[in-house]
């Protein structure tokens, strides 16, 4: 059985500044509409932001990405995976019923 679920403890390097967009978008190999995509909809925490309100990506935002990526090469729908970052923001305890997706 693949778990997942262990990766999220993944330490993203050493990150002291935070990355921009496009430079999560170069690290991840995700677009820049998908990452903006994936904020919008509810599978990524809101993104800190700058004064002049361009997104600011942390090592945990990053290592939520990733995650996110591997539950996409699963199969998993994107509805599906917006029910397990759900999941996850109402219980972060409940690992059980996150494996069970």
């Amino acid at each position: 059985m693949l778990d997942l679920e262990c990766t999220l403890g993944f330490k993203v390097g050493s990150m002291d500044n935070k990355l921009t967009i496009q430079q999560v978008s170069e690290r991840t190999g995700l677009s820049v509409y998908t990452l903006r995509y994936y904020e919008r909809n509810g599978l990524l925490e809101p993104v800190t932001r700058t004064a002049n309100g361009h997104r600011r990506y942390s090592a945990l935002d990053i290592a939520r990405i990733e995650f996110l990526s591997k539950l996409r090469r699963t199969g998993m729908p994107i509805r599906q995976m917006q029910e397990y970052a759900a999941l996850m923001r109402q219980k972060p305890e409940a690992i059980e019923e996150r494996r069970q997706f």
